[in-house]
């Protein structure tokens, strides 16, 4: 491996000694996948999951028994009343949006209190009556409350910002592209504690994207109304083609439900094709998965501060999501990253990444990802916007071994700009 690097040597001296100095995280990450595969194991044993359940439903996918013991599975596991877990949700957003209008009426307010949610959020929630369909057009109002600059949550501001009209609390539990840490579990429940005191009656959303199974429980098992997620990330477990899943209160989730589809059928209604099967195998993959790209960005938090970078997390700090960020401070070393793991994927390895515009980005983003499906955030993939401070977001891996070869590829790649910054083991080597 190393003898196909320009920096091998460099490089194999620098991965020795970090992996060295990881080995025991690598063990705690080992401890907490077992708990949450018992947990997963436990919800498919007591709803009694069975090979009937994985027969595909056509038409209009009425009575689907395997459709409706998966839903039920992962309500278990997520400590929720209720779960919608569908191929016809395309994305993230797409289940964040169906939660938000299932929720919203005209004159209600959303309030997100983690600061500015992600960038394909923004033409969702929108800014003006447009006719394109957004919240705003529907006459739901959107406020915003800005992190502290310790990239906490500033409670008396989200005090002052609650209002007669506030319907529905937004919280983005991972960092998104923003430079701020992802919010752990312990946090999430302050917040939902603090928000049960000081406003009740609100319906309290999460985004969960990139948290399924990096620690213990879920928003929903904390006090959540709803959370939504995508099944090519985390909980596909790398099985699912595409989908999404909605969770919480049944009332919510039944609303959600009743947005994506129609009112009358919501739940009850929607065919499942072939994706059954995958769906059962992935999300009882999903701790095992989850468990090789946290060990992965680990390597890599450790790897590139050993090279003179900033990471967050760092490699020995706790984590809730499988986001890694690397500060680059330098569009070329952005790019140069980027173009390494994409150099190091098993699909579309020959392309070269542009950054280029794409839809709900307001700067041009360059995205890393030859994947097995297009866009899964749970296999190996980077991308960052074109803007200052340049941070690459890595995330995802099937495998530890494929996460540590790629950050091996894109750090040759960084050093042969001659942009390196000083490294942390300059003496050693």
């Amino acid at each position: 491996m190393y003898g196909d690097l320009r920096h091998g040597q460099i490089l194999k001296t620098w991965a020795e000694r970090v992996e060295e100095r990881i080995e025991s995280r690598l063990k705690e990450i080992d401890r907490q996948v077992e708990r949450n595969q018992w947990k997963v194991l436990k919800a498919f044993r007591d709803e009694g999951v069975g090979e009937h359940h994985f027969t595909p439903s056509t038409g209009y996918g009425f009575d689907d028994l395997g459709r409706a013991v998966l839903e039920q599975v992962v309500a278990r596991v997520f400590g929720a009343e209720a779960a919608l877990v569908r191929p016809h949700i395309i994305s993230g957003t797409h289940a964040i949006a169906a939660c938000l209008y299932g929720v919203l009426r005209p004159g209600d307010e959303l309030l997100y209190i983690t600061g500015s949610p992600y960038d394909t959020l923004h033409q969702v929630i929108g800014s003006s009556a447009d006719g394109s369909g957004s919240l705003c057009d529907y006459g739901v109002t959107y406020r915003e409350v800005p992190l502290t600059p310790e990239g906490e949550v500033d409670f008396e501001g989200v005090r002052s910002a609650i209002g007669p009209n506030t319907r529905c609390i937004g919280i983005q539990r991972s960092r998104g592209y923003a430079d701020r840490p992802s919010f752990s579990m312990a946090s999430l429940e302050e917040m939902i504690r603090w928000l049960r005191d000081h406003v009740p009656e609100a319906v309290i959303f999460v985004d969960n994207c990139y948290g399924e199974f990096v620690e213990d429980m879920e928003p929903t098992a904390v006090g959540a109304d709803l959370m939504a997620g995508s099944l090519i990330k985390n909980p596909g477990g790398g099985l699912a083609k595409t989908g999404g899943y909605i969770a919480g209160k049944r009332k919510w989730v039944e609303r959600a439900a009743s947005r994506l589809v129609a009112p009358g059928i919501g739940m009850d209604g929607g065919a499942t094709y072939g994706h059954l099967r995958d769906y059962f195998q992935g999300l009882f993959l999903a701790p095992h998965i989850v468990g090789q790209a946290l060990k992965g960005a680990v390597f890599a938090a450790a790897l590139l501060a050993e090279a003179g970078f900033s990471t967050s997390p760092a490699w020995d700090e706790p984590r809730t999501d499988i986001i890694q960020q690397v500060r680059f401070g330098d569009p070329e070393l952005l790019i140069a990253f980027c173009r390494g793991i994409q150099a190091a994927s098993p699909v579309d390895a020959r392309l070269t990444p542009e950054p280029a515009p794409m839809p709900g980005y307001e700067d041009p983003v360059i995205m890393a990802a030859g994947t097995f499906v297009q866009g899964a955030s749970i296999e190996l993939s980077a991308d960052g916007p074109l803007r200052p401070p340049y941070i690459a977001y890595m995330q995802g891996g099937l495998t530890y071994s494929h996460v540590k070869i790629g950050v091996l590829h894109a750090l040759d790649r960084l050093l042969s700009t001659g942009k390196m910054p000083a490294p942390n083991s300059a003496k050693e080597t």
